[in-house]
């Protein structure tokens, strides 16, 4: 997902790193920058807490996760998909604050950090954020985020996201369907599969790879082999043979 743009009220980044201690691999040389002034420090200072320890970064990176910039909060939430391996517990809840949060692109960080980190206890705060957003960003990272949790609870919303106005909303469904390994995904996926669009047949290709030992499916990737777009084409021949 691309970082934020930066709000025209946000100021450019300076030099007050010159005047820090040289970046290193400690978290005594990390915690300048993550202290600074300058959201750019703080911003190179998360993304050092990728070399050291990941308790010590976790908890390094927390208070980061609310910060005044969005820049900054959209980086921290971010890493919290692997840093929050250290603590599920305290990640949950620090993400389901993310979600709440004022700028779309960093609840769509929390809904993908979720997602990575397959904490289910959150589904009724992502389909909450799901019904109540206005951004189809963060529809389609809340989408995608419950195919990589695998939570059967969530077939419904995802059956209803394939009707969603937005096609890449729609687009992303078809793939958690997929993820998510439900067997009643293949009557709602099927008719995809004659879809005018590309992108469409390219999704139920790859979606209809796990269920390739049903013979609805693979019936349907044997036509998907022959599609007239090589690229579809050869994903259903890839996923029939794998």
């Amino acid at each position: 997902m691309p970082s934020p743009t930066p709000s025209p009220a946000e100021p450019t980044p300076n030099n007050t790193s010159d005047s820090l201690p040289a970046a290193g691999q400690t978290p005594e040389q990390i915690q300048p920058l993550l202290s600074s002034e300058n959201f750019g420090d703080r911003i190179k200072g998360i993304n050092l807490l990728r070399n050291i320890d990941p308790a010590v970064a976790f908890e390094l990176i927390v208070p980061l996760c609310t910060d005044a910039n969005t820049r900054v909060r959209y980086a921290a939430v971010s890493q919290v998909s692997t840093l929050g391996e250290q603590d599920k517990a305290a990640a949950l809840t620090l993400l389901k604050t993310a979600l709440g949060d004022s700028e779309p692109d960093v609840q769509a960080a929390a809904a993908d950090s979720l997602g990575a980190l397959k904490l289910t206890e959150s589904l009724g705060d992502l389909q909450a954020l799901y019904e109540n957003t206005p951004e189809w960003l963060v529809q389609m990272s809340v989408i995608a985020c419950l195919g990589e949790m695998g939570d059967r609870n969530a077939f419904d919303l995802l059956k209803s996201a394939l009707s969603a106005d937005n096609s890449l909303v729609a687009v992303s469904a078809i793939g958690a369907l997929g993820e998510l390994g439900d067997e009643r995904a293949i009557a709602l996926l099927l008719p995809y599969a004659k879809s005018d669009d590309w992108q469409m047949r390219h999704r139920v290709a790859q979606s209809l790879g796990h269920f390739r030992q049903q013979p609805e499916a693979l019936q349907a990737l044997k036509t998907l082999s022959t599609d007239e777009s090589a690229l579809v084409a050869e994903t259903a021949q890839r996923v029939m043979a794998a």
